[in-house]
């Protein structure tokens, strides 16, 4: 059963942020909050997968997402449990299926961009032949979830230095998560998706860190025709992006973006007078940053 949407960040857990108190510019003492990093190991059974860097939210997802975006876990996949034990930070995922994944796991690559995420190198190998769906996107719809989601209380807007992912269906949020890379946000919601069933052909993957190549894999991986940034690209990521036929929009500021993948998807129905600026509390880093 699909469980209530939508999921939302939640800035005033105090497990996720600490107060600290440091001198600002004139030398005041000053206190601010900052965003919580901890190591999470994950398991696949009784084989040591990975061990990410994340802010402790919703381990469940993050381990079964990880899995699911690298191919050890498959869409036919019976999970019969997952284990987390905060003491010694680790998730252990149980399947029926026997794994055994030790020459996958020695091809590791390290991929740009905060928190340093990893992939694994036969990651390409699920996109041969991928067919994304035919969905259609609407600039009004686009307008609208830039608009909720830029004013949504988030861990960014309290402490910064965090990376969100939004799972919209037409012009709704369904799911937000953050962390502190946005790969581990993405493997959140990969890890929602796959846990409750939830269909990926009608939806929209929203982020506001860098459109780059691991970005653009998973979100193809995933089944989802449309990734949306407030941020940049890469130019890997673009081609990656046309080469499966996904519709890819950056630079996602105000009455401005530039899609440079999957155009034709787009219908521009928006009245760009009614569209306005961004209220400056909102506004996150430039459009070329990650």
């Amino acid at each position: 059963m699909t469980p209530d949407f939508p999921i939302l960040p939640r800035p005033h857990d105090p497990h996720l942020t600490r107060r600290i108190s440091g001198h600002d510019q004139t030398g005041e003492v000053t206190e601010i909050s900052v965003v919580e990093e901890r190591p999470l190991t994950i398991y696949l059974n009784s084989q040591e997968i990975v061990t990410a860097m994340t802010i402790g939210d919703y381990p469940d997802y993050l381990a079964l997402g990880f899995l699911r975006n690298q191919g050890m876990l498959r869409n036919d996949d019976v999970v019969t449990g997952v284990d987390y034990d905060a003491e010694v930070e680790t998730v252990v995922v149980r399947t029926e299926r026997k794994t055994s994944y030790e020459e996958k796991v020695k091809k590791k690559t390290r991929t740009s961009g905060c928190a340093v995420g990893t992939v694994f190198g036969d990651m390409m190998e699920g996109l041969e032949g991928l067919e994304l769906p035919a969905a259609e996107l609407r600039t009004s719809w686009l307008y609208a979830l830039a608009k909720e989601i830029n004013t949504t209380p988030s861990l960014y807007l309290e402490a910064g230095a965090i990376h969100g992912t939004v799972l919209c269906q037409r012009d709704r949020p369904l799911v937000f998560m953050e962390d502190v890379g946005r790969h581990n946000a993405v493997d959140k919601i990969a890890g929602f998706m796959f846990r409750h069933q939830i269909s990926a052909g009608d939806k929209i993957l929203y982020s506001t860190g860098r459109l780059t190549s691991e970005m653009v894999i998973k979100t193809a991986l995933m089944g989802i025709p449309i990734l949306v940034s407030r941020s940049g690209f890469t130019a890997w990521g673009v081609e990656i992006a046309r080469q499966v036929g996904l519709t890819l929009i950056g630079r996602m500021r105000g009455q401005r973006f530039v899609c440079l993948s999957g155009e034709d998807r787009l219908v521009r129905d928006a009245n760009l007078a009614a569209v306005g600026d961004e209220m400056a509390q909102h506004r996150r880093k430039g459009s070329g940053d990650d």
